[in-house]
């Protein structure tokens, strides 16, 4: 044998790369859409990716008797930003990036790496789900498939992040509801349990893809964390997330140089939050001043956009942060900014990142719409996340905190927090004042001369008595400070508190319920 000479591998492997697939790699260009491998190309630092089971097909051609090459998902090993990780990346040009026996096989290796070696696991999806003309076997499709179980166990030990590139209905959509955090691209992305064409042929129904299934429209309804205009912003996306987590729930948090915050936001900090309770405000720029800039990647923007969930750095280290944002239902905690700030807390919980809490809402929502939402359910959900958490937690009221939505939204010392904060203008109380006036003073008013005069002396007695200096006395807070001051009470604080809590007393039990 000449050991000098080509090998059949060499062929073998030349006959998967983009330049020995010319027709097929101009089709995908026509699409609007890069090619698995030049993804990988932007994604991983230069000459990382190491390949996975290239030459790995089944041994059946596709439908119209073409070779099923790599049986259409590109797997491997790679470097972003010099940390390691593990990739599964759709080939869109081989049968449509479908899922196939051999395919699920390469998947389900990379899930080992990722889980035995600590590693995120990024998933590049463009396919149309399971191939169906291997799933109309009962032989093969009878036993099932144990990805989700893969997935399931890899939750909260290593990162899973998940861009959607293309069609993406059924096991993709599936794949990527159980990452930490999913970006899609408009107009190329659709994301979905079934494509309308199924739908149609299922129930007879007919459905707008875009407007069902589109990017933006999947952001809104929380499936994805982010719509982007392109695939390198998607890409980009999903480094930024990635520089902020640790690779496993053990290793250590990544730390970066300290940068100062934005500095106009930070100057203007202490006159962003208005002293009239009744005054909108940005939230995000307040944050903006108290974290380190360009740190923030927010989670679900277009989903309850009256919470904000944002992870960020403070000197250099991680934080995640839960704010309501008044510039939206004025704050209030809603059922699904429930669930949002739910999910969030059990990510940072899983990933031993320090969690803030910025409190200014109205309360809960309240009516027949808020009732057939399952707000009870949404609240006690973020309860028990709250409750269960093991992450230092800091508290601080910024303006208003009124009722079971500042005692579900960790005000106080409810699930005592590891600094508990006021800032000046910050008012609690069972409920707002004149809505309480209302209820209890209801006769009083009734049967006064002036029922507008008498409303307002009780107002401002009542008033008088919900300030952060009132907290305070009662030692509701440990400090009131101005909102400038936050971030030097958080960066001396974040440096000495362990990952996890100290101090925690546990009931023999295996995990809470949680809520339906």
């Amino acid at each position: 044998m000449n050991e000098t000479g080509p090998h059949p591998h060499h062929a073998a492997h030349a006959a998967l790369l983009d330049e020995a697939r010319g027709e097929a790699v101009r089709r995908q260009h026509d699409r609007g859409k890069l090619t698995a491998r030049e993804r990988i190309a932007l994604l991983v630092d230069e000459g990382t990716f190491r390949e996975i089971g290239a030459l790995a097909r089944p041994e059946a051609p596709g439908p119209r008797g073409e070779p099923l090459l790599g049986d259409g998902i590109v797997t491997g090993t790679a470097r972003i930003d010099g940390r390691p990780v593990v990739l599964t990346v759709s080939d869109y040009t081989v049968a449509g990036g479908s899922n196939g026996l051999v395919g699920n096989e390469k998947w389900r290796r990379c899930a080992e790496i990722a889980a035995t070696r600590g590693i995120p696991l990024v998933m590049l999806l463009d396919g149309g789900g399971h191939r169906i003309h291997e799933g109309l076997d009962a032989r093969d499709f009878a036993g099932g498939f144990d990805i989700q179980e893969m997935q399931t166990r890899l939750s909260g030990w290593v990162p899973m992040v998940a861009a959607i590139l293309g069609p993406g209905y059924g096991q993709p959509t599936l794949a990527a509801s159980m990452c930490d955090f999913v970006v899609a691209v408009r107009g190329i992305s659709s994301i979905g349990m079934a494509p309308p064409a199924l739908v149609r042929a299922a129930t007879g129904e007919t459905t707008d893809a875009e407007a069902l299934h589109g990017a933006d429209a999947q952001a809104s309804y929380g499936s994805i964390d982010l719509a982007v205009d392109t695939e390198e912003e998607a890409l980009d996306a999903l480094r930024w997330y990635l520089d902020l987590l640790p690779s496993n729930a053990e290793a250590e948090l990544p730390r970066e140089v300290a940068a100062p915050p934005r500095p106009d936001a930070a100057a203007a900090i202490d006159s962003a939050v208005p002293a009239s309770l009744r005054q909108a405000y940005d939230m995000a720029e307040v944050i903006t001043g108290i974290v380190d800039e360009d740190s923030e990647v927010e989670l679900k923007a277009a989903f309850a956009p009256n919470l904000i969930t944002t992870l960020a750095r403070v000197e250099g280290r991680p934080i995640g942060i839960v704010a309501n944002q008044p510039l939206a239902l004025a704050g209030m905690l809603d059922a699904d900014a429930a669930d949002k700030a739910a999910h969030f807390v059990s990510l940072c919980d899983a990933f031993g990142i320090p969690l803030l809490v910025l409190i200014d809402l109205p309360g809960l929502a309240v009516g027949a719409d808020a009732e057939r939402s399952g707000l009870a359910r949404s609240s006690a959900r973020l309860s028990l996340e709250l409750g269960s958490a093991t992450v230092p937690t800091f508290t601080v009221v910024a303006r208003k905190g009124y009722g079971g939505g500042y005692v579900i939204m960790s005000g106080g010392r409810t699930f005592h927090p590891e600094l508990v904060a006021a800032w000046p203008h910050a008012e609690t109380a069972v409920m707002a004042p004149e809505t309480a006036i209302e209820l209890v003073f209801r006769r009083e008013l009734a049967e006064s001369e002036d029922p507008t005069q008498r409303r307002k002396e009780l107002a401002e007695q009542f008033r008088g008595q919900l300030g952060a200096v009132r907290g305070a006395e009662g030692f509701g807070y440990d400090v009131v400070l101005r909102p400038s001051e936050t971030r030097a009470w958080l960066a001396d604080l974040l440096p000495v508190l362990p990952r996890h809590r100290m101090m925690q007393s546990l009931t023999p039990r295996r995990h809470g319920v949680g809520p339906l």
